[in-house]
């Protein structure tokens, strides 16, 4: 694979998320998994960020929903996994499996 082909380690628990999440994912349905999953809090212009970055790769599409009362008549933009998302997971977890086959982390000294 190529540099930029590859995913960066952000863009990796994106994609999980939307996948997760399943059709219709938004950017702060997105941080909130994100959050509740792992423990941690990225900005939501982090997230949002890395979710159009996806999209220029071909990882994930968006569309713009219907406007919501609650937020003040603004439309969500929603985001789906797309073929070569699910690809590029697969990719990055039989690569990670390759890398950790014969290593148990337990037994590391440090």
């Amino acid at each position: 694979m190529a540099k930029g082909e590859y995913l960066g380690e952000f863009e990796h628990v994106v994609l999980l998320t939307v996948l997760r999440l399943g059709d219709g994912a938004y950017g702060a349905m997105v941080r909130a998994e994100i959050e509740r999953v792992t423990d941690r809090s990225p900005a939501i212009g982090a997230v949002h960020a890395t979710l159009e970055r996806l999209e220029r790769k071909g990882l994930v599409s968006s569309w713009i929903g219907k406007p919501t009362a609650e937020r003040g008549g603004k439309a969500k933009r929603h985001f789906k996994i797309e073929a070569d998302g699910v690809s590029a997971l697969k990719t990055a977890q039989k690569t990670l499996q390759r890398l950790q086959a014969g290593l148990s982390l337990w037994n590391v000294a440090v």
